[in-house]
């Protein structure tokens, strides 16, 4: 099977912590040249240094926040003009949890932003350059709201939704072009995010911590909470030429707990 990204650049967005920078490990260790993308430039400097270079890869960083969509638009095209980038991963920090009644426009318009907006500015200035090399992956980290929507999280799953909906279209319009368009879909994994919303949840029921996380893995036939770096092993898979024939679909990593097909 070959998993073999040597020679190929990727473009990890929410790369500094969590989900974002097990992939960036991962693609790292298959050979890719990485191009970190977040808005702390400490914490991307750090890391960059850090990432497994075994095959004399060039890795390096871009610093912007992704509320701005404009200035990520303007950035990242100045970018690939010099750099063609071969894998994208769309990944950004989801909304703040609430029901949808209580959500205001703003918060929905917000989301809107920063997940597929600018998630379309991304592919937009990569896509020109994965034609030319007749080769490209987009992976988008999403949620498993996309299948069954979550309690408590409004604003998330209707802006998750839309996103699958919209990478489902770009999958039919790219595959001429050997282009792959696939979604991941991480469930309880343990981030900074899940820990937040967690620790609301405990202050709200009166619950400690550990009785939150405990009662979140008896949700999960697997029987625990996952780890980022199993929802990066199989982003990373579909960022790999063994994944040349997979393309328009939503993968649940989730220890199971999704309950439709």
């Amino acid at each position: 099977m070959n998993l073999d990204l040597n020679g190929r650049r990727a473009f990890v967005c929410g790369s500094t912590q969590g989900i974002g920078k097990a992939v960036a490990v991962e693609l790292a260790l298959m050979g890719a040249d990485v191009t970190l993308v977040a808005r702390d430039e400490i914490k991307l400097t750090q890391l960059v240094r850090d990432l497994p270079a075994s095959r004399s890869q060039r890795h390096d960083f871009i610093a912007v926040d992704f509320s701005f969509p404009d200035l990520v638009k303007q950035m990242v095209s100045a970018y690939v003009a010099k750099m063609p980038v071969h894998i994208l991963i769309n990944n950004t920090g989801g909304p703040p949890p609430g029901p949808a009644m209580d959500a205001n426009a703003e918060d929905f318009i917000k989301a809107f932003n920063s997940h597929l907006i600018n998630n379309q500015h991304l592919v937009q200035a990569v896509v020109p350059g994965m034609k030319l090399a007749q080769w490209g992956r987009v992976v988008n980290i999403i949620s498993t709201s996309v299948k069954a929507p979550l309690k408590n999280m409004g604003v998330s799953n209707t802006i998750r939704g839309a996103v699958a909906n919209w990478a489902k279209t770009l999958s039919l319009e790219l595959a001429p072009f050997n282009i792959t368009v696939n979604n991941v879909l991480p469930g309880s994994t343990m981030t900074g995010r899940l820990e937040s919303i967690m620790q609301a949840k405990a202050v709200k029921s009166g619950k400690s911590f550990s009785d939150v996380m405990e009662e979140t893995a008896r949700e999960i036939p697997a029987g625990r909470i996952g780890e980022p770096h199993e929802v990066a092993a199989a982003i990373a898979f579909l960022a790999s030429p063994a994944a040349s024939y997979i393309n328009g679909i939503n993968i649940p990593v989730d220890g199971g707990r999704t309950p439709s097909l």
